[in-house]
């Protein structure tokens, strides 16, 4: 049977071109392993975290920015992690407000044909290689989404957490879309598919809509107060982590149902 192959394929995007070697195969599992591990012990000791998602291309005086902003630093008045894609805009924003509360701040950036280098407000940050392992650790440690204003990657992190929470993957998990404007055609039309019946109605109320970041943090509070209670770990270096220097001084904590 022929292949198709790409021509001149680029290097990182080879693993998608189909059927390869056993060789090429076996060595491409064990890097995606190897950026697991190296993902599990970056993070190990970052805490509870609440992810911020939003666009990159926001700059500094933009009201989405100082939302974001805003948002980080009410993350860390609840004693939580903001964890954000680890770059500029939104991300940067999220981990500023955060950094400048005095709370704990972490970035999990990606590799991408254009320079994406780190925002200067992360304690803690680690660059990935491959979208589906940084989007796995985005969702491991934390424990609510808020989703601000974004593109297309904004757009395939939001619907695929909310997959997981819709299908029970994820249990006890709140998601917050912030901008009631921006998001409103969106929320249309996943109304439209409610009445379609492509989706419960049930499951609109897995999200919500605001514009006001009290709201989402007394919604995401709420939502942990009443499923979680926080507790110390013992430190287990199984991994032989690396405590980050930022929480020194703190006890790590952990959130059990």
């Amino acid at each position: 049977m022929e292949q198709l192959h790409r021509i001149v394929p680029a290097k990182d995007v080879q693993f998608l071109d189909g059927p390869k070697s056993r060789t090429y195969e076996f060595g491409f599992a064990w890097k995606v392993f190897s950026e697991f591990i190296k993902g599990f012990r970056t993070l190990h000791f970052v805490g509870p975290c609440i992810t911020v998602f939003g666009s990159a291309r926001f700059k500094e005086n933009h009201p989405h920015y100082e939302s974001a902003r805003e948002m980080g630093r009410q993350i860390a008045i609840l004693g939580l992690t903001t964890m954000t894609g680890g770059g500029p805009g939104t991300m940067e924003a999220a981990n500023r407000g955060a950094f400048e509360q005095g709370g704990m701040s972490v970035g999990c950036n990606i590799k991408l044909p254009f320079e994406q280098a780190a925002n200067p407000y992360v304690q803690t940050t680690i660059t990935f290689e491959h979208f589906f392992v940084r989007k796995v650790m985005l969702v491991k440690y934390s424990y609510a989404f808020v989703i601000m204003p974004g593109g297309f990657g904004t757009m395939d992190e939001f619907f695929e957490t909310l997959t997981l929470v819709q299908t029970k993957t994820l249990i006890q998990f709140p998601i917050v879309l912030f901008g009631k404007d921006y998001y409103a055609p969106l929320l249309a039309y996943m109304e439209a598919m409610a009445r379609e019946g492509t989706i419960a109605k049930e499951d609109l109320s897995l999200v919500l809509l605001t514009d006001s970041v009290g709201e989402a943090i007394q919604h995401i509070d709420t939502f942990i107060k009443k499923n979680y209670r926080q507790k110390a770990r013992k430190r287990k270096w199984w991994l032989f982590e690396k405590k980050p220097a930022a929480a020194a001084e703190r006890t790590p904590t952990s959130l059990q149902s």
